[in-house]
């Protein structure tokens, strides 16, 4: 991986682990900045999911990544903070002055706050959702969003099946033509 490439990694590191905070992997790991127990956004696969075609926003992630250190360099001599120049900028952030960037650049008004919110939205998928990866899968290989909010493996034969009804009553009956696998016929 070349220097800009590491750059481009450590910095959407570190921004999806200021939307999904999680602990971090090693003791010198300075993208993730350990502001919470247990897997975020990055052991999640935000990365992952970000470079998914289907995302629509992976040949933009060099800019993004740019742009976030850029507003990280402004937002250092606004706020009279040095940064370790060996780190790209936003990863220099401590977890609170990272937060309040992300803070002003998805607030309302703020011109880029739709790329901004599209990179925040897909880090928490990773987490909440799984969505670059199949459920079944993704919970086999213990996700740790999935396992935070109690998802379940399926049955033996790849299919959830509910057995009690989440209201405490039958909302309604199977349609009679539904198939073996739960589809409408």
């Amino acid at each position: 991986m070349d220097s800009d490439e590491q750059v481009e990694v450590s910095t959407l590191e570190a921004y999806a682990d200021t939307i999904v905070p999680g602990e971090k992997r090693f003791p010198g790991d300075h993208a993730i900045a350990g502001a919470s127990p247990g897997p975020g956004a990055v052991a999640a696969g935000a990365l992952e999911l970000l470079h998914t075609e289907a995302t629509g926003v992976t040949v933009g992630l060099p800019y993004l990544a740019q742009s976030l250190n850029d507003h990280a360099k402004v937002y250092a001599k606004e706020h009279d903070i040095t940064l370790d120049e060996s780190l790209p900028a936003f990863v220099a952030l401590s977890f609170a002055d990272r937060t309040a960037l992300v803070r002003s650049l998805t607030a309302p008004g703020h011109p880029e706050k739709d790329g901004w919110v599209s990179l925040a939205l897909f880090c928490n998928m990773s987490f909440d959702s799984a969505a670059h990866k199949h459920t079944a899968e993704a919970i086999a290989e213990g996700h740790p969003g999935l396992l935070a909010m109690g998802y379940t493996a399926p049955d033996e034969d790849g299919l959830w099946r509910f057995p009690k009804f989440s209201y405490r009553r039958e909302l309604a009956r199977v349609h009679p033509d539904t198939t073996p696998s739960g589809s409408p016929a």
